[in-house]
This record gives structure tokens, sequence and C-alpha cells, in this order.
């Protein structure tokens, strides 16, 4: 039987954009695409988004379809909040991978980020991109799922949900992909939490911006596997 790997999408995203690399990866694993909640179409929660509740829906997740063996491929916020879910139940995730995932939260950076998810501003200034939104999140309000994200960004600059004992208690491998034409997530926050982690890999992937369904599926793939397989160094 072939391992599992979950496919986690980024912020105000949905699982299809992931669909390029799953195809890539299901020769070698049993794949699954998740939308979190609130994205597209799935339930709107009352209450807001935060990592902790998307963490606690994969959680529930990985134990209704009883995974194990279990490895997590995380783009941008899905890769936060799969090392959320790896701090907090180490036992539900074996193996993690993240690629354009942003660390560093404090006040201005939060305050940047959720400037950019204003949904008058979208509509006036990207009408394509808030079409494309209205679509993905149907029957849902595109906006409230944008607003509760914004709202997110804001409580994360308050309060970063991964703080560095987190990582350094991270026991499991953790491959951290970063696309060196990313201009949401700098070199330097990902190295930070490169060197917190036990189990650490790095890894840029050439002519590559943040969103992840403009990665090369094949050469994420052929990445992803190589690190799956590599041995492991032995202490001495």
């Amino acid at each position: 039987m072939k391992p599992h790997l979950l496919l986690l999408h980024g912020a105000i995203g949905a699982s299809f954009q992931l669909k390029a690399i799953a195809a890539a990866l299901s020769e070698h694993y049993t794949i699954h695409l998740y939308d979190f909640p609130g994205h597209a179409g799935q339930p709107l929660p009352d209450g807001p988004f935060s990592i902790q509740f998307f963490a606690a829906s994969i959680a529930d997740y990985i134990r209704s379809h009883q995974l194990e063996h279990l490895t997590i491929f995380g783009a941008s916020m899905g890769g936060y909040v799969a090392l959320h879910l790896a701090a907090t139940q180490p036992l539900l995730v074996d193996s993690i991978i993240t690629l354009g995932t942003k660390f560093h939260w404090d006040p201005v950076t939060a305050l940047k980020e959720s400037k950019m998810l204003q949904p008058a501003v979208m509509v006036e200034k990207v009408p394509a991109f808030a079409n494309a939104l209205e679509k993905m999140h149907a029957p849902n309000d595109w906006k409230v799922v944008v607003e509760k994200t914004a709202d997110m960004m804001i409580a994360m600059g308050e309060q970063n949900p991964l703080q560095a004992d987190d990582f350094k208690n991270i026991g499991i491998p953790v491959l951290l992909l970063l696309g060196d034409r990313d201009r949401m997530v700098s070199f330097e926050e990902t190295i930070q939490v490169y060197k917190l982690l036990p189990d650490a890999g790095f890894g840029v992937l050439p002519h590559t911006p943040h969103p992840a369904e403009l990665v090369n599926a094949q050469l994420l793939a052929a990445i992803i596997l190589n690190h799956q397989s590599s041995p492991k160094p032995v202490a001495g």
C-alpha cells in the first residue's frame, strides 16, 4: 500500500490549485486533496479563522480517514498549519514539506499582508482575481473568506502561533522549499526556521514565484521524492 500524502493549499486558496502537484506524485502516494473550512464551498465557520482552528480541522480529517504513514505537503499557509499540527499533535504526521510558507509575523508584517486583502480594493484593482475568488469559494461569500483571512493575519501579527521552541520540538523530517522569485517569503525567515528544526532540509526552486499553481510540478515532485528517499546521516 502506498503511503498517504495530504496536500494543503494556501490562504484564500483551494485544493484544485495543487492538482498538478498531486498528479506528479500520484504514482508514489495515495493522494488527499483537502479544502480548509470556508474555502472552495466548504461550510463557513461562525467563528474566526485561525491556524489553530485549521490545524484542528486537519487533525479531524486524519483521524476520520485513519491516515497512517502520512506526509503533508503545505503550500504557503498550508505549510504553517502542517507545522502547527506537528508541534501540537506529533503522532499524526510522519513528515512535512512546505513551499513558500511565511514564518515571520509581527504587527508590521501582518498589517502589510492584510492590506492586500480588502475586498472593495480587490474588486477595483484586480477584478479578474476577485471574480476568480467568487467562483472558487461559491456558494460562500468570497468577501467573508478574504476578511476572515485578513483578521487571522492581524491576530498572527499580535501573537505568532509558532515560536522558536515549537520548531525546536518538531522531531519529524521537514523539508522547507522556497521559490527564488517569491516576493512574500524571505530567504532569511525560512533559513531561521530551518536552523531551529532538528531534522530539516532546505531547497530553492528556480524561476518560481509564490503561487503554488505556478510551480514546476515535475521538478517539485522530484525534489520531494529525493528528500523522502534520502538516507539519514549516521551520528558519530
